[in-house]
């Protein structure tokens, strides 16, 4: 690296030092927990908890959304992923929902991993922003939560 580059260079903002300090206590926690049905309802209360923590906007949209992923795909497992509520299937991240506050964005984002089956073409979305969760949204939701996972 030049003089440049190395003087210029501040790391991790202070949100993500707190979501990834976040992410090593998520880690301790699973490792803590016992049997497997333990493991899934410990996860589903840390992001219930999780998303009642937030901002009203934020809480209000997670919480819809967070209704709609868990009626439309059952199979995916509440968790918390970086502080964020998430949904995995097999432990692999299927999606997650980060709040607007999380890393003072302008909107919510509901964002889908690798593991999710969205491909389509040689280009498809991986993220989407959210603003307000309507009844349009949330059929949305589903339909992209059903394909992520078939």
């Amino acid at each position: 690296m030049s003089k440049t580059e190395q003087s210029t260079y501040e790391g991790f903002t202070a949100e993500e030092r707190a979501a990834m300090k976040d992410h090593a206590k998520e880690q301790k926690a699973a490792a803590r927990r016992s049997s497997r049905a333990d493991k899934a309802a410990l996860a589903e209360q840390d992001v219930l908890a999780k998303i009642a923590e937030m901002q009203d906007s934020d809480r209000v949209m997670a919480e819809r959304v967070h209704a709609v992923v868990t009626a439309s795909a059952p199979e995916l497992a509440p968790k918390l992923w970086y502080g964020m509520p998430a949904y995995a299937l097999d432990g692999k991240l299927i999606c997650f929902f980060q709040s607007a506050a999380k890393f003072k964005a302008r909107y919510a984002t509901l964002g889908f991993s690798d593991n999710a089956n969205l491909d389509e073409g040689n280009m498809w979305a991986a993220g989407f922003a959210l603003s307000e969760v309507t009844p349009e949204v949330e059929e949305r939701i589903a339909a992209l939560v059903k394909q992520a996972v078939s």
